[in-house]
C-alpha cells in the first residue's frame, strides 16, 4: 500500500492524497483507493480535514465539497466534465453501516437507501464506497469477470465473516473464481492498538478454530501496587490480587485468514496499509479520538467504456 504522505507540518495544511493498493493498481479499467485525512474542508476535527462522512459534528456542505475533492482526485470525473469545469462525478453508492454481514449486489444507484456493510457490483461506471474510522475496509477485485466489492470489518463483521461471505457472493453472482480475486485490507485500527475485552475472544473462539492467534496478552503493569504489595493483599490465593492482562485484536489477520480460507490465495491479499490510531496525523481513529472524529473511504469501480 503505497503511503507517499509525510506527517503535518505545524501550520501547513496537508494535501490530499490517497492510498492504492499495489495489487490493485495495474488494473487500467478499475478505479479504487482509500482516503486520508489531509487536503479537505472540514474544521470540525482539525483545519483542513477530508471528513468523508455525514457526521453530526460536520457540515453537510464541507462534507460535500470533500466528496467532491476526494472523487476528482481519485479520477472519478470524466474528462469530458472536468474540460466544461463541470463537476459529473460518476454515481457513488453509499450504505447504512450496522456491523453484520449483509452485502448488496447493486447494478444502479439504488432508489432508497441500503443498510448493510458489504457492496458488490459488475456495472461500469458505478463507484462502491464503505466509511472507516478503525474498521477495516477490504476491497475485492475479480480481474477476470471484472467485478468488484467493499466490505466494512469492524471486529462484529468480522466474527460474521463478512469479507468470506464477500468471497462467495462474488462467486455467485458473477461466476468468480476465488483464485483470480485480487484483495486489498485498507488502513484500520491494527494488533498493536486494538484493544478489546474477554467477550470478544469468545465469540472468536466460537466461531474459528485458530481464533487463540489472533489475541495477544499484554500483562498490565502498576508500578504503586508493584512498590506497596500490602495495599492489595486479598483473601483470595495466591494472595494478592493481580490486574487482569490486556487483551488486542489482530483484526487485519483475522481478516486475511478468511480470505485464504475462502480460496484467495495469499499472493493476491494486500495488507500493508498503516494502523490509524497509531497515525491520526494522517488517518481518522475513533479510538485516537476518543469518539470525535471525521470518516474516511475506501471506494472500488469499474470504470465505464472498459
Amino acid at each position: 500500500m503505497a503511503t507517499r504522505a509525510p506527517r503535518k507540518a505545524i501550520g501547513k495544511p496537508a494535501k490530499l492524497n490517497i492510498l492504492r493498493a499495489k495489487n490493485l493498481t495495474a488494473l487500467p479499467w478499475l478505479l479504487h483507493g482509500f482516503s486520508t485525512r489531509g487536503g479537505g474542508s472540514s474544521r470540525a476535527y482539525g483545519k483542513g480535514d477530508l471528513n468523508l462522512g455525514f457526521t453530526k459534528d460536520d457540515s453537510r456542505a464541507a462534507v460535500e465539497r470533500n466528496r467532491e475533492a476526494f472523487l476528482n482526485a481519485l479520477g472519478a470525473v470524466p474528462r469530458k466534465s472536468l474540460r466544461q469545469r463541470r463537476s459529473a462525478p460518476r454515481p457513488l453508492v453509499t450504505l447504512r453501516q450496522i456491523h453484520s454481514d449483509i452485502i448488496h449486489s447493486v447494478d444502479s444507484v439504488p432508489s432508497d437507501p441500503l443498510a448493510g456493510d458489504g457492496l458488490i457490483t459488475a456495472a461500469p461506471g458505478l463507484l462502491l464506497a464503505i466509511q472507516t474510522a478503525d474498521c477495516l475496509p477490504v476491497i475485492l477485485v475479480d480481474a477476470k469477470h471484472r467485478a468488484v466489492g467493499v466490505f466494512h470489518a469492524g471486529w462484529r463483521g468480522t466474527v460474521q465473516r463478512i469479507v468470506e461471505k464477500g468471497v462467495g457472493e462474488m462467486v455467485r453472482c458473477f461466476g468468480s473464481r476465488p483464485r483470480d480475486l485480487k484483495a486489498a485490507i485498507g488502513p484500520g485500527i491494527q494488533g498493536c492498538c486494538y484493544e478489546v475485552g474477554e467477550e470478544v475472544r469468545t465469540k472468536f473462539e466460537s466461531q474459528f478454530e485458530y481464533a487463540a492467534s489472533l489475541f495477544r496478552e499484554v500483562k498490565e503493569s502498576d508500578p504503586v501496587r508493584e512498590k506497596y504489595p500490602l495495599l492489595f493483599l486479598t483473601a483470595r490465593a495466591p494472595g494478592h490480587g493481580e490486574l487482569p492482562p490486556k487483551l488486542f485484536l489482530d483484526l487485519v489477520e483475522a481478516n486475511r485468514r478468511q480470505l485464504l480460507a475462502a480460496g484467495v490465495p495469499a499472493k493476491n491479499i494486500e495488507a500493508s496499509a498503516p494502523c490509524t490510531n497509531c497515525h491520526t496525523d494522517l488517518l481518522f481513529s475513533y479510538r485516537g479520538e476518543h469518539g470525535k472524529t471525521g470518516r474516511m473511504m475506501a471506494v472500488a469501480g469499474i470504470r465505464e467504456g472498459s
